[in-house]
């Protein structure tokens, strides 16, 4: 009788062998590479974040008539402001308070990301499978408002050191001399709670960027893969990361100045403000004393700076996971 060999084929021992695990494709590994893009990100366009906030500030000492503020600060604009940091308090001013800006991505940016996607896995995306744009929305908003509020007092801490420079070239008090001064200022004035004073403007900043960024990204890297029959490439990239960047700096810079405007003022010794009673104060102010479009103060470079740190972030996040083999993002 002729006997059957089992079967023994290549491709019954591969169905047979067990799956891999990616590490590439790991919460861990995602939270690592989300810092690195985005500290990179940082360092290339904190000089327009700084800008940013100073153009921010101008212009509400003098409608609240506060004499230890800055109403006697020169109205400039954008490239006059940079020129003037560098000019009057040195060229490196112009990355002050950078310490504190890359605590607060140690937990913002591994937070939204890594909340992002496993939100966008929960709702059943895929490599091959965008979702529609209400939740890609809903993730965007969750996750942006829930690493915003946990990495708070980083930002709070980076726009009070962000000001000192020009406090002190107008012989005024300095508030704080480092990070860890600041954090310990903060917490004499105002308890831990005090930590996120301006929290809420923050989050809900955070909430519309993010909604600008992390949505306008993922449905315009769908569109354009399938629009224009593109693989995912460095040219998608740098398409998806423009729109990104101009959605986030148009949904956000009104939120910003409100949140910029709170973290910065000057407090009594309860860490009480002394100019807003809260975000919906700040903005009814400003609007009633300065117009509408104060809210878009600093919009310039707040749109100038989104659209490089993105288009970093996003490159260096998607080369970094290519390399390790990670799936498609």
């Amino acid at each position: 009788m002729q006997k059957i060999a089992p079967e023994n084929s290549q491709s019954t021992r591969n169905q047979m062998r067990p799956v891999r695990y990616n590490y590439a494709d790991s919460f861990v590994f995602t939270y690592i590479v989300s810092i690195v893009a985005a500290c990179n990100a940082e360092l290339v366009t904190y000089p327009l974040d700084l800008t940013k906030t100073r153009l921010q500030i101008q212009g509400e000492a003098a409608a609240a008539k506060i004499k230890d503020g800055l109403s006697t600060a020169p109205r400039r604009g954008m490239f006059a402001t940079a020129l003037g940091i560098a000019k009057e308090e040195g060229p490196l001013k112009l990355w002050q308070g950078m310490t504190p800006a890359v605590l607060r991505h140690v937990v913002y940016s591994g937070v939204r990301i890594c909340t992002y996607d496993a939100l966008r896995k929960k709702f059943g995306a895929t490599e091959n499978a965008r979702l529609p744009l209400w939740k890609s929305a809903l993730c965007g908003v969750s996750a942006g408002a829930l690493g915003q509020w946990l990495s708070s007092p980083a930002d709070l801490v980076k726009v009070q050191i962000q000001m000192e420079g020009k406090r002190r070239l107008m012989g005024l008090e300095p508030r704080v001399h480092g990070t860890m001064h600041a954090v310990k200022e903060v917490v004499s004035r105002g308890g831990i709670a005090g930590l996120w004073k301006g929290s809420i403007p923050n989050v809900q900043r955070a909430a519309l960027v993010n909604l600008g960024d992390l949505t306008t990204y993922d449905i315009a890297k769908g569109k354009i893969m399938s629009g224009l029959n593109m693989p995912d490439c460095h040219t998608v990239h740098i398409l998806s990361s423009m729109c990104a960047g101009c959605a986030a700096a148009l949904l956000g810079t009104p939120a910003d100045v409100v949140k910029t405007r709170i973290m910065n003022q000057p407090t009594d010794k309860n860490g009480r403000g002394l100019l807003y009673k809260g975000s919906i104060d700040c903005l009814i102010q400003t609007v009633s004393k300065e117009g509408f479009f104060a809210l878009y103060k600093g919009f310039l470079p707040c749109w100038i700076r989104m659209a490089p740190w993105s288009l970093t972030f996003w490159l260096s996040f998607e080369y970094i996971r290519k390399t390790m083999g990670a799936s498609v993002y």
